[in-house]
């Protein structure tokens, strides 16, 4: 899936295409997927979540340093390890799916954090709201970054960095 989702948006990759590739019938593929799209955003989720276990022990921990640091250089690395499929998926109209699931899954981060962190006066509206906000951001930093040749990953980091909330925890 990844490599065929680095080569040409996933949009464009048929279910008979990606069973050959993998040696696999298509029904096996629709036993547990209805689309390229659903495969791809599993396999993009569950490297997200990896990286986010680091970042749960620090929450739960008594104090957080460096989790901003910590969380954006997780993501960054995963970036990095899907480079290829988020040029290809970001760049084409068609495939809103991988850019979405980025705004969900950051939003949901997002909420998470404010759940052990929220600022005063931060209702669960305004939660809910600031989530969306940071989460659409995030991943709009994440294609400027990636159609940016000459942007490190320290670039990514602390573009981050220097747009979170001052009530941001740890920042």
């Amino acid at each position: 899936m990844v490599e065929l989702a680095g080569r040409r948006p996933i949009s464009r990759i048929t279910v008979a295409e990606l069973a050959a590739h993998a040696g696999a019938t298509r029904a096996t593929f629709y036993n547990r997927y209805s689309t390229p799209l659903d495969l791809l955003l599993q396999v993009l989720q569950d490297d997200l979540d990896r990286g986010h276990r680091r970042e749960e022990l620090l929450l739960a921990g008594p104090s957080a340093p460096g989790l901003l640091r910590v969380a954006t250089t997780e993501v960054a690395a995963h970036v990095e390890r899907f480079a290829a499929v988020y040029r290809q998926s970001l760049s084409d109209p068609a495939d809103r799916g991988v850019h979405d699931a980025l705004v969900r899954h950051f939003a949901e981060y997002t909420l998470a954090v404010l759940s052990h962190a929220a600022p005063p006066g931060l209702t669960p509206v305004r939660r809910r709201l600031a989530a969306r906000f940071l989460s659409h951001g995030f991943a709009g930093v994440i294609q400027a970054w990636l159609g940016e040749e000459s942007a490190t990953t320290e670039d990514l980091v602390e573009a981050a960095i220097a747009c979170a909330p001052p009530w941001w925890p740890a920042t």
